[in-house]
């Protein structure tokens, strides 16, 4: 399986994690309730828009000092795992110490270091600090809150399985994120993902939106009926391009 371009990975990155969620169900064969966060997340910067890269992992356990005291070598061990794998690389971060907040793993020396490591952002249950400077060092994080302190932030074990907002995630999985939430792409999908997003946008704008937009001057009357005529030619094309009608 060939990972995709970056330019395809520029490309998906236009769209909102919703649109390529729109596109993933019409093609996959996994359960569409899958793949996604089911706890809400926090955007950060959302001003950044999505971000899309593939996942390296990392545990951490902010308010247990043993860690740096007992593996003072896991912070080199972990950079050059980090360092190893090819970009863009978002790190996913399990908080240990959930649902409690001791300290946070993200700040803005860490989010210098990982960008110069190839990483476009971060999605932790845990917390974030110096928001604003991570943004400054043009790193996109999706956490579960903010707070003052880093605590004995270290890494524990990493290029592993991590929990995430209720949803499991492993090393090297394509990930889509932005303010909604987030959304794993299986690798036997990514082959289509763009072609399919691309085809959904464009079927809801020429169909059930452009009606929608479409109101003024007409009665409830036929304004129903142009909706109802629109969402039944979305659905024919959908299902003629993936023998599915797809929904908005």
């Amino acid at each position: 399986m060939r990972t995709l371009s970056h330019s395809e990975l520029l490309q998906l990155k236009r769209w909102n994690t919703p649109t390529i969620y729109n596109g993933w169900e019409q093609i996959t064969k996994q359960d569409r309730r899958t793949h996604f966060n089911l706890e809400e997340t926090r955007d950060y910067m959302p001003q950044m828009g999505p971000m899309i890269g593939y996942a390296v992992t990392v545990m951490c356990e902010p308010g247990n000092p043993e860690h740096i005291e007992r593996h003072p070598e896991n912070i080199d061990l972990y950079r050059e795992y980090i360092a190893s794998i090819p970009g863009p690389k978002i790190v996913v971060v399990q908080d240990l110490d959930k649902p409690a907040v001791y300290g946070s793993y993200w700040g803005e020396v860490n989010a210098n270091i990982h960008k110069a490591l190839g990483c476009v952002g971060t999605i932790t249950d845990g917390a974030v600090r110096d928001v604003d400077e991570m943004c400054n060092a043009g790193f996109k994080a999706i956490a579960s809150r903010m707070c003052v302190g880093h605590a004995w932030s270290w890494p524990v074990r990493w290029d592993c399985e991590v929990e995430v907002f209720g949803r499991k995630v492993k090393p090297g999985q394509l990930i889509h994120a932005d303010k909604h939430g987030f959304l794993i792409i299986p690798e036997e999908d990514q082959e289509r993902i763009l072609e399919a997003s691309r085809f959904m946008d464009a079927n809801e704008c020429n169909t059930v939106i452009a009606a929608g937009r479409d109101a003024a001057g007409k009665s409830m009357e036929q304004i129903v009926a142009q909706l109802k005529e629109a969402g039944q030619t979305f659905g024919a094309a959908a299902k003629k391009q993936y023998g599915s009608k797809g929904e908005w």
